[in-house]
């Protein structure tokens, strides 16, 4: 019998902790426009999660004095990793603060730890695959809710893009050293330096997105979070949902980076970014290797075509300029 002791893995993104200074506007997004499902409310939390999630939820969401993303979670393939990242984290120094059962509704034993950005990530396995209320619940058995209730009705949780000042190489380096992420994508400056990296631990071109901007706020922003839709009709009637709404947004777009079509809108309660988002491609190759773009590349890398919603001076008040090139964050 082998003693080798397996090496834990991350087998996908699992929810993110939003909190937001008005809550009640925030909650209206989040159900009424985008069309999240309400699985459990505890202690002033609001767990919430798309019609085609099966875990409990994919976005905690509670008041709090100013708007932020607490916690990005991710779930392991096996019971047995979460204490083995927990083992590997603390022998390198990382500090790690465990979460016990039920402290996060529907979740099992967990912990978080800080990113060299500061971004807090939690690690857990056991999750709660919570049965839909006969109201919600669809005729598909493979299925958790009815789709197309209401708002734009996106079917999962898509990804997270982390915003810093640092250089995406500091925490692509440690994605993919200490959590086994695989670097799909990246903008790399002519001396060498990455100012945005796409890493997944999943066929997906990114699980996870690190946009560099040097005059961030802090290294621990956040640029958006995801949620998937089927295809690109699905994407326009998103569209015209949030205008009839009145929420700002930007697109629709196709990323030349992922291939995928986008819009962006902000949440009015927390001022979070949402991206929607359809299409792209899948990574099947178990030696991929990463797509480097320049800097002078990214009109085409950011914005394929549609709304130029990262290289237009009016829509981004930020635009740095590296060796005479424009770049901004995705």
């Amino acid at each position: 019998m082998s003693n080798v002791v397996q090496k834990p893995e991350i087998s996908k993104l699992g929810h993110f902790g939003l909190v937001s200074k008005d809550l009640e506007k925030s909650l209206w997004f989040f159900k009424e426009v985008v069309g999240l499902e309400e699985t459990e409310v505890k202690d002033g939390v609001h767990y919430l999660r798309a019609w085609g999630d099966f875990e409990h939820h994919t976005m905690t969401l509670r008041q709090g004095e100013e708007s932020h993303v607490d916690h990005i979670a991710w779930r392991t393939k096996r019971a047995e990793d979460v204490e083995l990242f927990a083992k590997n984290l603390d022998q390198e120094g990382i500090e790690v603060r465990w979460v016990e059962e039920g402290t996060e509704a529907g979740q099992g034993k967990a912990f978080r730890f800080e990113l060299p950005s500061g971004h807090t990530f939690e690690i857990y396995f056991q999750m709660e695959k919570t049965l839909a209320s006969p109201e919600t619940r669809s005729v598909l058995k493979n299925q958790s809710h009815k789709s197309w209730t209401r708002g734009v009705s996106p079917r999962r949780i898509d990804h997270v893009n982390i915003l810093t000042s640092l250089l995406a190489n500091d925490l692509s380096d440690f994605l993919q050293e200490h959590l086994g992420f695989n670097l799909r994508e990246c903008v790399q400056t002519p001396d060498g330096n990455l100012v945005g990296a796409w890493l997944s631990v999943t066929p997906l071109v990114h699980d996870i997105a690190i946009s560099h901007d040097p005059f961030a706020a802090s290294t621990q922003e956040i640029h958006h979070v995801s949620y998937w839709l089927d295809n690109s009709q699905d994407l326009l009637r998103a569209a015209d949902i949030l205008k009839e709404n009145g929420i700002f947004f930007k697109g629709p777009g196709k990323h030349g980076i992922s291939q995928a079509m986008y819009i962006y809108a902000i949440d009015p309660g927390s001022g979070v970014r949402l991206e929607l988002f359809t299409n792209g491609y899948l990574i099947f190759e178990p030696d991929w290797e990463p797509i480097v773009w320049g800097i002078d590349e990214m009109d085409i890398g950011f914005t394929y075509w549609g709304d130029q919603v990262d290289t237009k001076p009016e829509n981004n008040p930020t635009i740095k300029v590296y060796d005479d090139k424009k770049f901004i964050r995705s």
